[in-house]
This record gives C-alpha cells, structure tokens and sequence, in this order.
C-alpha cells in the first residue's frame, strides 16, 4: 500500500473537534466546504481550495499535528444602483478540516491565494510541529 493510499482516508475523514479562531463561523450561520483538490508528487501533497470572492483578510490557514485547517467568510458588497434578477452566490463561512496522519512538515507549508483558488504545498516529513501558514 502506498502513502498516498494510506491517506486518502485520513484527508477524507470526518472534521475533529472545532478550536476557537478568530475568523470562526458564527454559531447559527452556515457552514460551507469548499471545493477541493488533493494531489500527490513524491516530494509533497498539494491542496487547492476554489475560494471564489475570498480576501487573504477574510482567511486562515493552520497546521497542527494531525489537521490542516482553512476557516474564513466570504464576503460580498452589493454595487450601489444595482438590482439582482438571479445570484447563485452568497456571503458565507467555509470551513475545510482535512487530517494528515502525520504525514506533513508543518515548517515548511506554503500557501498561496490567487485568481479565487488557494494553492497550499505540503511537504512530506516524519515529524510535525504546530504552525501558522500566512498566504501569500
């Protein structure tokens, strides 16, 4: 069996317990999970996370012993005079929670926002420490 193998059920479990961040959703607002992609080189895994509308003020990224974390809101400012016949698109909280098993460098993350879609590189390593990524 392989690593990735090993880990596709591990990043496709269930969100572990909620800590308290700063841009957290609100209790009684939605929940959204963004759309994802996980993928694999022999050097690292890369996460890309569509985040349409999203500000790098509106984000947070985490890496812990066993969870990568992306939390923030989507926010939209309606143009003054403008009217919406139809909008698909909303202002909303995401939370994505992916567990790694262990299986990253937490110290040499990379995160990267551009063009809506967020691009993290996750470089494989035996040991782990808990650190915040800033996007760049």
């Amino acid at each position: 069996m392989s690593l990735i193998s090993s880990l596709i059920p591990a990043f496709a479990s269930a969100p572990a317990e909620r800590s308290s961040a700063p841009v957290a959703p609100a209790a009684s607002a939605p929940t959204v999970v963004p759309r994802h992609e996980i993928t694999e080189t022999p050097e690292a895994y890369g996460l890309a996370v569509e985040l349409p509308g999203v500000a790098k003020e509106g984000l947070e990224i985490g890496v812990d012993h066993e969870q990568i974390r992306v939390l923030g809101r989507r926010a939209w400012r309606k143009p003054e005079a403008w009217h919406a016949l139809h909008r698909e698109s909303r202002e909303a909280a995401f939370e994505l929670v992916l567990a790694h098993g262990r299986a990253i460098d937490a110290d040499k993350v990379h995160a990267e926002l551009r063009d809506g879609v967020l691009r993290v590189s996750l470089p494989k390593a035996e040991a782990l420490k808990p650190r915040k990524i800033s996007v760049a």
